[in-house]
């Protein structure tokens, strides 16, 4: 597999027969003439730019699958999803889950090997949160958690965001230790890449191999 990071939360994932692009919305991109499938989780603007569908001007054939909360008349190439569906693109199997902000987080099995893209699943514990708020958000993320459990995570794409200051770490260090990924990608960064070495460095016991994020448009060759 070749993943990009783009920019932000938005990556591209290329294998030997389909490119995958997950919530893009800014930044320099290069289709593939492959079986493409466009993720979208959610209508936030750092997350979706309806710039996406101009790409069908030089691929007729893209795909396209959206949360439902992104306002878009579904099509031909156009598949709508709510949280707990399943949906099969050309050999891709996607499931869909829920997040702890707006829209979806996706679990791609593609080739053989499955892509958790979690999008704005997070653990958002925010400095000024009262106690009862971090209850909810602690239930919340780790209810969804559980839903995922049991998958052979190759991938896993997860919010590291520096804004959450000393909580910085909480969620994708429980999507280690539950999940287990072979590979955590950091997302959600904000061009903000030192957090991602920080993360990194907390992390290095693991089995799990962190990807350190230094610019955008960063390529990692994986397997």
């Amino acid at each position: 597999m070749k993943v990009e990071y783009i920019h932000h939360s938005g990556c591209t994932v290329e294998t030997e027969d389909y490119f995958l692009v997950f919530d893009y919305y800014k930044g320099d991109i290069n289709l593939k003439n492959k079986n493409t499938i466009v993720f979208s989780s959610h209508s936030h603007k750092d997350h979706f730019n309806p710039e996406i569908f101009k790409w069908q001007e030089e691929q007729q054939d893209i795909k396209y699958v959206l949360s439902s909360d992104i306002e878009v008349e579904p099509g031909p190439n156009i598949y709508i999803m709510n949280p707990y569906e399943s949906l099969q693109l050309d050999g891709v199997n996607i499931k869909s889950f829920a997040s702890t902000d707006l829209g979806l987080s996706f679990l791609v099995e593609v080739e053989g090997k499955s892509i958790f893209f979690a999008a704005d699943l997070n653990w958002w514990i925010w400095p000024e949160d009262s106690e009862e708020e971090k209850r909810q958000m602690e239930e919340a993320f780790k209810g969804e958690i559980e839903k995922i459990k049991g998958q052979e995570i190759y991938i896993a794409f997860f919010p590291v965001d520096q804004r959450l200051k000393e909580n910085y770490s909480l969620g994708g260090k429980y999507v280690i230790d539950e999940l287990k990924p072979k590979y955590f990608i950091p997302i959600h960064l904000w061009n903000k890449f030192n957090v991602t070495k920080y993360f990194a460095e907390e992390m290095k016991a693991y089995p799990t191999k962190v990807i350190e994020i230094y610019k955008n448009n960063q390529v990692i060759e994986i397997g």
